[in-house]
Formats: C-alpha cells, structure tokens, sequence
C-alpha cells in the first residue's frame, strides 16, 4: 500500500444545498491541502499533491435548531486542525503513520464534540457523520463513522467505498434484507454511529489504490438517498465537467423531493503517477488492515448462543474439623474427661 512514485494531481469541486423540506443547512465539506495548509482547492487546478497530501471531508449534522450545523462544522474544522498540527510535524511520512493520524483526528473530534454537548445543554445530544478521504501519493484512505458516502467512478462504472454504519446495512450484511430493501425501509436513516453522541466510536478504515481518470464523489445521505451510484457512473459518461456534474447531482436530488440537505464533493486524479486503470483492476471496499474486528456492531444483531444446559449447584463435601495431635493422643485426652466427669458424679451423690 506504499505511494506511487511520481506527480499525481487531483481538480476538486464541492456544492452543498439547502435541499426542499428543511430550513437550514446542517451538512458542511472541507477540501484541504495538508501541504500548503490551504483550503481552497474547489477552484481551478488541477493541483498536485503535495507531499503530505490531501484531505476531503462531508460531514452530516444532527440534533435540531443550531446543534446539527455545529457539530458537523466543528468535525470539519477538529479534524483539518488536528492533522496540521499532528501529520504536518509528523518525521514518519509512511502510510502507516497517515492512516494513523486519520484515525485519531476523528476519534479526538468525537471527543472534543461529545464534551462540548455535554457542557452545554442546548445542544445536549448533538452529533454528525463524517466520511474523511485522505491522498497520500497515489492512494485513497478513508476513514468513515455514520452514513455519508464515498464512491469511486473507474472505468464507467461506480463502487461504494465505505459502508454505512447503520441499523439497514448491518441488516443486509446479515442477510436479513436486501440492499433494495433498506432502500426503501421506514428505518433507512437509523445510523448506529455519530460523532458526538457517544463518548466511544468505531471509525471504519479502508484504502483504494489510485488510478488515472478515477473519480471521486463523497456525499451526505441528502443525495445517495435520492440518487443511486449508477445514476452518477451514467452522468460522467456524457459530463466530464466537475462544476456540471455537482449542479446536475444536486438538481437530480431535488427534483425527487429535496427531504434533507445535499452536498457533494468530486474529485478527479491524474498525473504520471498514477497506473492506468487495466494496471490497477476494479475497485472496491478494502478494509485497511488494522488488526482489529471489523466491526464492533454486528454482533448485537446475530441471534444470542444457546443457553447452556442447566447446572446443578455443587454440592460442597463436609469439610471435617480441622485435629491437632495423633488418633491414639485424642483418644486417651477423651477417656480422662469421662473418668473426671464420672469422679465428679460420684461426688455429688454423696
């Protein structure tokens, strides 16, 4: 999973939207360039990445009123501010070390998110997704908690790279329903995980390896609800403009009723370091290798084992009371107190 030698460029552009049904605007994007520290690369480019590469960011806010729109605002700006002032002064350039500091970006948002709730009342209970990509060299790393989206469009034809973490996808990988179902089920928006509401989370790594002309497009539920990853493989191929395809995705979202808030961000990567696609092969959802399960939900859903057969409580032996002295010594002791009791008898009936 090393970087790929040679000059890779990416040309971003990210929209966001209001949607039709709600009154403010919850989700917010970042597009970061962890080299330069600068984050606006949503215009013109294409631009090359820089040694410590790039960051995307969606996040989905929740929790009413403001909370929703300051915690996803506050996940954006956490995790764009830990990695400057982590990865930047970082000696160890590995991917190892990048994914790394992913990782721990959005475990401390989660934590700055959850105490800030928990100080402040009016926004008790407040929380957001966030879906974060990260290119270093020629790979793709991502680090996903909730169900904002990343997909990669390769070849003509578009791949989910993260899973929701959500009651209908634990469902499907069970193979309690199928992905048509959870489409369409009254429970589809139930997520099990959000930055902020928990003091623990879950964060889901996976990796892609890069290749010339792949696109990029991470999304708040806002429009993967409403627009499927073919519906956006099959734009590409008569739209290559990014600026074209962000309006056309949003328009598309909106006239199928707009129920949240939108937002997209697109990338495309080229350069001479990347392979071509044949080189590379399709893509798909890669766990990065971590060490650790890879998931801490699942099991909640599988039915409970068997109780084992009922056990008899033991039975504990009588314990004997502890002697001191030989059996011939505690005999002779016994038959002298018998003769003094006797003695005393006798005594007595005098």
């Amino acid at each position: 999973m090393s970087p790929t030698a040679g000059p890779v460029t990416v040309t971003v552009r990210a929209r966001t939207d209001l949607g039709r049904t709600r009154d403010h605007n919850e989700d917010a994007f970042l597009v970061a360039d962890l080299t330069t520290r600068t984050v606006d690369l949503t215009n013109g480019g294409p631009h090359q990445v820089g040694e410590r590469g790039i960051l995307f960011l969606v996040a989905d806010g929740m929790g009413g009123a403001a909370a929703g729109e300051l915690a996803s605002s506050m996940a954006a700006d956490l995790i764009f501010r830990h990695l400057i002032e982590s990865w930047n002064t970082e000696a160890d350039t590995s991917p190892e070390q990048f994914t790394q500091h992913l990782r721990t970006a959005v475990e401390q948002a989660n934590d700055r998110i959850h105490l800030y709730s928990k100080e402040h009342p009016d926004v008790r209970g407040m929380g957001t997704t966030a879906t974060v990509a990260g290119v270093l060299g020629g790979v793709l790393y991502l680090a996903q908690v909730g169900d904002s989206r990343a997909y990669l469009v390769r070849a003509g034809a578009a791949t989910q790279l993260t899973k929701d973490q959500s009651l209908m996808q634990r469902l499907v990988d069970a193979g309690e329903l199928t992905e048509e179902e959870a489409e369409h089920s009254e429970r589809r928006n139930i997520i099990l995980q959000a930055l902020g509401p928990d003091a623990r989370i879950r964060v889901d790594l996976t990796w892609q390896r890069l290749s010339r002309g792949d696109i990029l497009v991470i999304c708040s539920d806002g429009l993967s609800g409403q627009v499927k990853r073919e519906e956006i493989a099959e734009l590409l191929k008569s739209q290559q403009d990014l600026d074209s395809l962000c309006d056309q995705l949003i328009a598309i979202a909106n006239e199928r009723g707009g129920p949240d808030n939108i937002t997209v961000v697109a990338a495309r990567f080229d350069g001479a370091g990347l392979p071509v696609p044949s080189e590379v092969g399709d893509a798909s959802y890669q766990h990065y290798p971590t060490g650790e399960p890879d998931s801490d939900e699942v099991p909640a859903l599988q039915p409970p084992p068997p109780a084992p057969p009922p056990v008899a409580p033991a039975v504990e032996a009588p314990v004997p009371a502890r002697r001191n002295g030989s059996p011939a010594m505690m005999t002779g002791v016994g038959i002298g107190v018998l003769l003094l009791l006797l003695a005393l008898y006798l005594l007595l009936r005098r």
